[in-house]
């Protein structure tokens, strides 16, 4: 299992002075947007806790947190609370957002099926719309037929990706433009599939910080669909907020571990060549190229199990310390883990199964992905334990040279798969972004 590109949120100037300095680690990841952040005043901190007669302490209130009702004595509006919901993605680009773009605070994944009568005209007449709601929605000037779910709130970092499953070429009659790369994953011991959320025709990713406006987005494309195509699946996920951090630290699943340390960066010399397909032959075509592929897992957490252990356990079980995502070898959250380490024991300090050492890809032959995953909560069962866990989405240039031989190597002796569970499983090509005056996928439906 394995986590999100760093959050890149960091504490607003009015928070501040407030708030104290808690502990944070590295560079942000890749961003395709504005960094997040808000502002608060002075006189509307003090309007609003006079009039609700609530005291804020001082770290009692964060930038991007309004009280209801709140305005200022004049019965005007006053100062914005935050500049966090104006702050926009571009739809159009040589890559489509979502990927790189800095994991929001909320998402929908969704998968659609076309419809018996859809066919490949009807299948880019769906795109087209699609892409002209993503592009308005993603500007902040919502649509003709807009739901009214997020009238008051500005784009918010809004994303939507869109992608292509293994069964979309065969509907469409575009087999001979299937990607080798989308050819089935196989069969893992972890795995505990239930087809019926599983793969799908076409995927939409959305991400946005504020979760009426990832909503909208989701009941507006939904209702875009049509005829054309019906939901055959749909999970939501959620990630820390911007702000919650006095500064940008890598987000935490939840296990309670920092998640997401080794991503790759945007300065590693391979990133490219990792994470965006090269079009050329049959197996890896044209329309591909500047794209990337999303494995997208719904990852069941054990967490009963799992909170059953001590702090030195789950350490050990994931080769570093909670308390700060340090290797158990040393150092802070970045160090590099010194794998042949040993205590005074004579013992490994990173167990030959922890997570931390066989996820490494230089322990996988330099596999590797861009992990931009979301947490999910969907209630307990009968007997009280949390269906809870991780949505995973890991983007690469090949899943088979990228997520394939390292879930092969986990599968094989990682001391954390007794902790979780793959309830779901699919992959998707997602094509490079769009241009001006373009839908996504237009080069595969019109070519």
């Amino acid at each position: 299992m394995a986590g999100s590109p760093r959050n890149p949120d960091s504490a607003p100037k009015a928070a501040a002075d407030a708030a104290p300095s808690g502990s944070g680690s590295g560079a942000s990841a890749p961003d395709e947007g504005p960094a997040r952040g808000g502002t608060i005043s002075r006189r509307r901190l003090i309007g609003t806790a006079g009039a609700t007669g609530v005291v804020l302490g001082a770290a009692g209130l964060g930038a991007g947190y309004a009280v209801a009702g709140a305005r200022d004595s004049d019965g005007s509006d006053g100062a914005p609370l935050t500049s966090l919901g104006a702050d926009s993605v571009s739809f159009e680009g040589a890559r489509q957002p979502g990927i790189i773009t800095p994991a929001q605070a909320h998402c929908h994944l969704v998968a659609f099926d076309l419809a018996a009568s859809a066919d490949r005209r009807a299948a880019a007449a769906l795109l087209r719309r699609w892409s002209a709601t993503a592009r308005r929605l993603m500007a902040g000037a919502g649509t003709d037929d807009s739901t009214g779910i997020a009238l008051d709130a500005g784009p918010s970092s809004l994303t939507v990706t869109f992608g292509f499953g293994h069964s979309f070429f065969a509907r469409t009659g575009l087999e001979g433009q299937r990607p080798g790369a989308l050819d089935p994953l196989p069969d893992f011991s972890s795995d505990h599939l239930d087809p019926k959320r599983s793969n799908g025709d076409l995927w939409v990713q959305i991400g946005a910080d504020d979760a009426l406006v990832a909503f909208d987005a989701l009941r507006t494309l939904q209702r875009d669909a049509g005829g054309t195509a019906r939901v055959r699946w749909q999970m939501n996920g959620f990630n820390r907020s911007p702000g919650a951090t006095a500064r940008p630290m890598t987000t935490r699943n939840l296990m309670g571990q920092v998640d997401g340390t080794n991503n790759p960066q945007e300065s590693d010399e391979d990133f490219r060549e990792r994470l965006f397909a090269t079009g050329g032959g049959t197996r890896r075509p044209a329309w591909m190229s500047g794209g990337s592929y999303a494995v997208v897992r719904r990852i069941r957490m054990l967490l009963d199990d799992w909170d059953g252990l001590s702090r030195p356990e789950q350490e050990r079980v994931i080769g570093r310390r909670k308390k700060d995502g340090a290797p158990l070898s040393g150092g802070s959250e970045t160090t590099e883990p010194k794998l042949d380490a040993v205590g005074k024991d004579g013992k490994l300090l990173i167990a030959p199964d922890a997570h931390a050492r066989i996820s490494r890809p230089d322990q996988n032959g330099g596999a590797a992905m861009l992990r931009r995953p979301f947490s999910f909560h969907d209630g307990y069962d009968a007997d009280g334990v949390p269906d809870a866990g991780l949505l995973f989405i890991a983007w690469q240039a090949d899943p088979h040279r990228g997520f394939v031989p390292v879930q092969r190597k986990l599968d094989r002796g990682d001391a954390l798969s007794k902790f979780i569970r793959h309830e779901s499983s699919a992959v998707f090509a997602v094509p490079r972004g769009a241009r001006k005056g373009e839908y996504v996928g237009q080069e595969l439906l019109e070519g």
